[in-house]
Protein backbone atom coordinates (compact mmCIF):
# COMPACT_ATOMS: atom_id res chain seq x y z
CA UNK A 1 0.00 0.00 0.00
CA UNK A 2 1.30 3.43 -0.92
CA UNK A 3 1.93 5.93 1.88
CA UNK A 4 1.53 9.65 1.25
CA UNK A 5 2.90 11.85 4.04
CA UNK A 6 0.80 15.02 4.00
CA UNK A 7 2.05 18.58 3.59
CA UNK A 8 -0.75 21.12 3.94
CA UNK A 9 0.20 24.70 3.10
CA UNK A 10 -1.52 27.82 4.39
CA UNK A 11 0.03 31.24 4.07
CA UNK A 12 3.28 29.65 2.94
CA UNK A 13 3.55 27.60 6.14
CA UNK A 14 3.27 23.85 6.75
CA UNK A 15 0.18 23.36 8.89
CA UNK A 16 -2.45 20.85 9.95
CA UNK A 17 -6.09 21.70 10.55
CA UNK A 18 -8.35 19.88 12.98
CA UNK A 19 -11.53 18.56 11.32
CA UNK A 20 -11.03 20.99 8.44
CA UNK A 21 -11.48 24.04 10.67
CA UNK A 22 -9.39 26.96 9.40
CA UNK A 23 -9.48 28.47 12.88
CA UNK A 24 -7.94 25.36 14.47
CA UNK A 25 -4.46 25.44 12.95
CA UNK A 26 -1.22 23.84 14.10
CA UNK A 27 1.83 25.41 12.44
CA UNK A 28 4.85 23.15 12.00
CA UNK A 29 7.25 25.27 9.96
CA UNK A 30 7.82 27.43 6.90
CA UNK A 31 10.04 25.12 4.84
CA UNK A 32 7.97 22.41 3.09
CA UNK A 33 11.03 21.13 1.25
CA UNK A 34 12.74 20.28 4.55
CA UNK A 35 9.81 18.07 5.53
CA UNK A 36 9.82 16.42 2.11
CA UNK A 37 13.54 15.70 2.41
CA UNK A 38 13.01 14.14 5.83
CA UNK A 39 10.21 11.92 4.50
CA UNK A 40 12.34 10.84 1.56
CA UNK A 41 15.30 10.08 3.81
CA UNK A 42 13.39 7.32 5.60
CA UNK A 43 12.05 5.72 2.44
CA UNK A 44 8.89 7.60 1.38
CA UNK A 45 8.17 7.63 -2.34
CA UNK A 46 5.05 9.81 -2.41
CA UNK A 47 3.87 13.16 -1.04
CA UNK A 48 0.36 14.58 -0.65
CA UNK A 49 0.26 18.40 -0.92
CA UNK A 50 -2.77 20.59 -0.29
CA UNK A 51 -2.99 24.32 -0.95
CA UNK A 52 -5.44 25.16 1.82
CA UNK A 53 -5.73 28.79 0.74
CA UNK A 54 -6.47 27.60 -2.78
CA UNK A 55 -9.10 25.14 -1.58
CA UNK A 56 -10.95 27.95 0.16
CA UNK A 57 -10.53 30.64 -2.50
CA UNK A 58 -10.67 28.52 -5.68
CA UNK A 59 -7.30 29.79 -6.92
CA UNK A 60 -3.70 28.56 -7.02
CA UNK A 61 -2.68 30.65 -4.02
CA UNK A 62 0.58 28.84 -3.21
CA UNK A 63 1.51 27.64 -6.69
CA UNK A 64 5.05 29.07 -6.78
CA UNK A 65 5.94 27.54 -3.42
CA UNK A 66 4.45 24.16 -4.36
CA UNK A 67 6.16 24.14 -7.77
CA UNK A 68 9.52 24.73 -6.02
CA UNK A 69 8.71 21.92 -3.60
CA UNK A 70 7.98 19.50 -6.45
CA UNK A 71 11.31 20.26 -8.12
CA UNK A 72 13.21 20.08 -4.82
CA UNK A 73 12.28 16.44 -4.21
CA UNK A 74 12.15 13.18 -6.14
CA UNK A 75 8.94 12.17 -4.34
CA UNK A 76 5.87 11.62 -6.50
CA UNK A 77 3.71 14.58 -5.52
CA UNK A 78 -0.08 14.70 -5.76
CA UNK A 79 -1.58 18.18 -5.43
CA UNK A 80 -4.99 19.40 -4.33
CA UNK A 81 -6.58 22.71 -3.45
CA UNK A 82 -8.08 25.25 -5.83
CA UNK A 83 -7.64 23.17 -9.00
CA UNK A 84 -10.79 24.12 -10.88
CA UNK A 85 -9.63 24.78 -14.45
CA UNK A 86 -7.67 23.02 -17.18
CA UNK A 87 -5.07 25.77 -16.98
CA UNK A 88 -4.49 24.88 -13.32
CA UNK A 89 -4.16 21.19 -14.21
CA UNK A 90 -1.64 21.95 -16.93
CA UNK A 91 0.39 24.26 -14.68
CA UNK A 92 0.82 21.62 -12.01
CA UNK A 93 1.51 18.77 -14.43
CA UNK A 94 4.05 20.92 -16.25
CA UNK A 95 5.67 21.65 -12.87
CA UNK A 96 6.16 17.92 -12.41
CA UNK A 97 3.17 16.83 -10.32
CA UNK A 98 2.48 13.09 -10.23
CA UNK A 99 -1.27 13.79 -10.32
CA UNK A 100 -3.75 16.51 -9.44
CA UNK A 101 -6.83 16.27 -7.26
CA UNK A 102 -10.26 17.68 -7.98
CA UNK A 103 -12.64 18.30 -5.11
CA UNK A 104 -15.21 21.04 -5.57
CA UNK A 105 -14.96 20.92 -9.37
CA UNK A 106 -15.72 17.18 -9.43
CA UNK A 107 -19.09 17.71 -7.78
CA UNK A 108 -20.04 21.10 -9.22
CA UNK A 109 -18.85 20.60 -12.81
CA UNK A 110 -19.22 16.94 -13.87
CA UNK A 111 -18.82 17.72 -17.59
CA UNK A 112 -15.53 19.46 -16.87
CA UNK A 113 -14.39 16.49 -14.79
CA UNK A 114 -15.25 14.12 -17.65
CA UNK A 115 -13.25 16.21 -20.09
CA UNK A 116 -10.24 16.21 -17.76
CA UNK A 117 -10.49 12.43 -17.38
CA UNK A 118 -10.61 12.07 -21.14
CA UNK A 119 -7.57 14.32 -21.56
CA UNK A 120 -5.37 13.29 -18.64
CA UNK A 121 -6.56 9.84 -17.50
CA UNK A 122 -5.11 8.60 -14.24
CA UNK A 123 -3.23 11.82 -13.63
CA UNK A 124 -6.59 13.07 -12.35
CA UNK A 125 -7.73 11.99 -8.89
CA UNK A 126 -10.89 13.03 -7.07
CA UNK A 127 -11.01 13.99 -3.42
CA UNK A 128 -14.29 12.97 -1.78
CA UNK A 129 -14.49 14.72 1.57
CA UNK A 130 -17.35 13.57 3.78
CA UNK A 131 -19.01 15.35 6.66
CA UNK A 132 -21.69 13.21 8.33
CA UNK A 133 -21.69 11.06 5.20
CA UNK A 134 -22.31 13.95 2.80
CA UNK A 135 -19.83 15.50 0.34
CA UNK A 136 -18.23 18.74 1.55
CA UNK A 137 -16.73 21.29 -0.87
CA UNK A 138 -14.93 24.66 -1.03
CA UNK A 139 -12.22 23.74 1.44
CA UNK A 140 -14.79 21.85 3.53
CA UNK A 141 -16.61 25.10 4.25
CA UNK A 142 -19.83 23.92 2.55
CA UNK A 143 -21.66 20.60 2.83
CA UNK A 144 -23.71 19.42 -0.14
CA UNK A 145 -26.77 17.15 -0.23
CA UNK A 146 -24.81 14.43 -2.09
CA UNK A 147 -24.22 11.14 -0.29
CA UNK A 148 -20.46 10.50 -0.30
CA UNK A 149 -20.58 6.73 -0.92
CA UNK A 150 -23.11 7.18 -3.69
CA UNK A 151 -20.86 9.84 -5.22
CA UNK A 152 -17.94 7.39 -5.25
CA UNK A 153 -20.06 4.88 -7.18
CA UNK A 154 -21.01 7.62 -9.67
CA UNK A 155 -17.36 8.61 -10.12
CA UNK A 156 -16.35 5.02 -10.80
CA UNK A 157 -19.10 4.77 -13.43
CA UNK A 158 -17.68 7.71 -15.41
CA UNK A 159 -14.12 6.39 -15.35
CA UNK A 160 -12.49 7.87 -12.26
CA UNK A 161 -9.79 5.45 -11.09
CA UNK A 162 -8.33 7.20 -8.03
CA UNK A 163 -10.38 8.55 -5.13
CA UNK A 164 -9.03 10.11 -1.95
CA UNK A 165 -11.76 9.68 0.66
CA UNK A 166 -11.59 11.76 3.83
CA UNK A 167 -13.88 11.49 6.83
CA UNK A 168 -13.67 15.11 8.00
CA UNK A 169 -14.74 14.28 11.56
CA UNK A 170 -11.60 12.15 11.93
CA UNK A 171 -9.15 14.45 10.13
CA UNK A 172 -6.49 15.80 12.46
CA UNK A 173 -8.44 14.61 15.50
CA UNK A 174 -6.10 11.72 16.39
CA UNK A 175 -9.11 9.50 17.14
CA UNK A 176 -8.45 6.81 14.55
CA UNK A 177 -9.66 6.46 11.00
CA UNK A 178 -13.05 5.22 9.78
CA UNK A 179 -12.15 1.65 8.88
CA UNK A 180 -15.76 0.66 8.23
CA UNK A 181 -16.23 3.19 5.44
CA UNK A 182 -13.03 1.97 3.76
CA UNK A 183 -14.27 -1.63 3.89
CA UNK A 184 -17.33 -0.46 1.95
CA UNK A 185 -15.32 1.59 -0.52
CA UNK A 186 -12.87 -1.28 -1.16
CA UNK A 187 -15.73 -3.26 -2.72
CA UNK A 188 -16.33 -0.70 -5.52
CA UNK A 189 -14.97 -2.31 -8.66
CA UNK A 190 -12.35 -0.39 -10.60
CA UNK A 191 -11.51 2.17 -7.91
CA UNK A 192 -8.17 2.75 -6.21
CA UNK A 193 -9.04 4.19 -2.81
CA UNK A 194 -6.74 6.40 -0.76
CA UNK A 195 -7.68 6.54 2.93
CA UNK A 196 -7.35 9.93 4.59
CA UNK A 197 -8.30 11.34 7.95
CA UNK A 198 -7.40 10.35 11.49
CA UNK A 199 -4.90 7.55 10.87
CA UNK A 200 -2.95 7.36 14.11
CA UNK A 201 -1.70 3.76 14.57
CA UNK A 202 0.30 1.19 12.65
CA UNK A 203 -2.53 -1.29 13.28
CA UNK A 204 -4.82 0.90 11.17
CA UNK A 205 -2.23 1.03 8.40
CA UNK A 206 -1.99 -2.76 8.36
CA UNK A 207 -5.80 -3.11 8.41
CA UNK A 208 -6.20 -0.76 5.44
CA UNK A 209 -3.51 -2.64 3.50
CA UNK A 210 -5.16 -5.99 4.27
CA UNK A 211 -8.56 -4.85 2.98
CA UNK A 212 -7.05 -3.81 -0.35
CA UNK A 213 -6.91 -0.04 0.05
CA UNK A 214 -4.47 1.37 -2.51
CA UNK A 215 -2.93 4.16 -0.42
CA UNK A 216 -3.12 6.05 2.86
CA UNK A 217 -2.38 9.65 3.77
CA UNK A 218 -0.74 10.27 7.12
CA UNK A 219 -0.60 13.79 8.50
CA UNK A 220 -0.84 15.06 12.05
CA UNK A 221 0.28 11.77 13.62
CA UNK A 222 3.62 12.16 11.84
CA UNK A 223 4.06 15.79 12.77
CA UNK A 224 3.32 15.34 16.47
CA UNK A 225 5.40 12.18 16.77
CA UNK A 226 2.56 9.74 17.44
CA UNK A 227 3.62 7.74 14.39
CA UNK A 228 7.04 6.95 12.99
CA UNK A 229 7.13 7.12 9.20
CA UNK A 230 9.59 4.23 9.12
CA UNK A 231 7.12 2.01 11.03
CA UNK A 232 4.21 3.22 8.91
CA UNK A 233 6.06 2.26 5.74
CA UNK A 234 6.88 -1.15 7.20
CA UNK A 235 3.24 -1.77 8.18
CA UNK A 236 2.04 -0.73 4.71
CA UNK A 237 4.23 -3.20 2.86
CA UNK A 238 5.74 -2.65 -0.61
CA UNK A 239 5.26 0.85 -1.99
Amino acid sequence: MKIFPATDIKGGQVVRLTQGDYDRVNIYGDDPAAFAAAFMAVGAKYLHIVDLDGAKDGELCNFDLIAKLITATSLKCEIGGGIRSEEAVEKYLAAGAYRVIFGTAALKEPQFLQRMLDNYGERIAVGVDARDGMVAVKGWLETSDKDAIEFCHELAAIGVKNIIYTDISRDGAMTGTNLEVYRRLATIEGLNITASGGISTEVEIAALANMGIDAAIVGKALYNGALSLEKVLAAAGPQ
